[in-house]
């Protein structure tokens, strides 16, 4: 198997062991404000967004991001919600298939951005209801930081 092949499993897994049992607006608070810390404590700045079935539970933009980061979240997000894996999955799929998203699924780059970062937010027994997004990092940190701080919050 080739190391883009063991990622995309890698990545598969990832979004069956990253699942919660319920998600409510204190949960989006909680791991919105642990994954600030999880961005701190690496000495980066990046955009943190939380949304559950359309609605944003939680937002938040560290020093030194830009309104650039608000696009790129909005674009990640699409991803998750019409493919319903993470964005970071969509992106190594895509350039393992030697595609554009474009190309493969005739829709724009300008609303779609299958780039690391956005995680879809699963409830065991229910599926994906919403994302859980950063934006500010090359995109496999960007995802890296996602899953790392789901991880920890799981574990709670």
């Amino acid at each position: 198997m080739g190391a883009t092949k063991e990622l995309l499993q890698t990545l598969l897994e990832q979004e069956q062991e990253l699942q919660f049992t319920s998600f409510t607006h204190e949960t989006a608070l909680a791991l919105g404000l642990a994954l600030i810390q999880a961005a701190k404590d690496k000495g980066k700045g990046v955009t943190i967004d939380i949304t559950r079935h359309g609605q944003q539970l939680f937002h938040f933009a560290m020093e030194g991001t830009t309104p650039d980061n608000d696009e790129w979240i909005k674009r990640k997000n699409n991803v998750v919600n019409r493919f319903e894996h993470s964005s970071f999955y969509v992106g190594q799929y895509l350039q393992d298939a030697g595609k554009t998203i474009d190309e493969k699924y005739y829709v724009s780059s300008l609303e779609f951005s299958p780039h690391g970062g956005a995680f879809p937010l699963i409830i065991a027994q229910v599926g994906i209801v919403g994302t859980i997004t950063v934006s500010g990092l090359p995109q496999q940190e960007d995802h890296q930081l996602v899953t790392t701080t789901i991880k920890r919050f799981l574990k709670q």
